[in-house]
């Protein structure tokens, strides 16, 4: 999937956290920046290696909402990002698309001063190694048999997961990542599957989520379109 992309954990990178999102190794996220600490952020790491460690919050909304202006906890876990394409708006904002490179975990935070208006963080790799997992062919196999499955396949992110099976290009510890990135929607999973540097126990916790989700379109087969709440679709 493209040229080994490495980070300098000797050096502390910029932190961008996410209330509801998380990012995941492999997968794109499209991101808007508009606040002034993070278009400096985006400014000086364009100027550098282009990385930032996109983080989340450790507490409770109503508690990292009002700490926001400030530093709020994080949790300690994070994705390191590289910025693959950019758009600088006229009035400073920046328009860009982070590329997931590995997992990490904060090992000591660097705060704002008078100069820098964003955080900082000494980070290390949490991986099991530096070479991707391997013998993991059981693993795509039982995921596509799931995704074959009449109520699944009823789903259009479904259909787009299992584009992906076919092509040579994405190895499965890849293929992992995108799907968990798709499908899991539940804040906390996401971020159990960032946490979590084993493969095979990543592709466990897909699995019940695919299960899960087929229980789902199976009650839901249940109930006749007029009885769905307004606005809710398959999909």
């Amino acid at each position: 999937m493209g040229e080994t992309i490495r980070v300098n954990f000797s050096r502390p990178l910029p932190v961008f956290p996410l209330p509801n999102v998380i990012l995941l190794p492999h997968a794109v996220l499209p991101l808007h920046i508009f606040e002034e600490r993070y278009r400096q952020m985006v400014d000086q790491s364009l100027d550098g290696s282009g990385q930032i460690a996109l983080a989340t919050f450790a507490d409770q909304e109503s508690q990292w909402r009002s700490e926001y202006d400030g530093t709020p906890k994080l949790r300690p876990i994070v994705c390191v990002g590289q910025i693959v394409q950019h758009e600088g708006l006229p009035d400073g904002r920046h328009n860009i698309l982070v590329h997931g490179v590995c997992r990490a975990r904060i090992l000591d935070m660097d705060e704002p001063d008078e100069d820098r208006l964003y955080r900082c963080a000494t980070l290390s790799p949490i991986e099991v190694s530096d070479e991707p997992p391997s013998g993991l062919e059981d693993v795509r196999e039982k995921l596509r048999s799931i995704m074959q499955h009449d109520r699944l396949r009823r789903l259009r992110s479904i259909e787009t997961v299992r584009e992906w099976f076919d092509r040579d290009d994405i190895p499965t510890h890849a293929l992992l990542e995108l799907i968990g990135f798709t499908i899991v929607k539940q804040h906390d999973t996401q971020y159990d599957l960032l946490a979590e540097p084993d493969a095979r126990r990543r592709a466990e916790v897909i699995v019940r989520e695919l299960c899960d989700l087929e229980c789902l379109v199976r009650r839901a087969e249940k109930q006749k379109p007029e009885c769905w709440p307004k606005g809710m679709s398959w999909n």
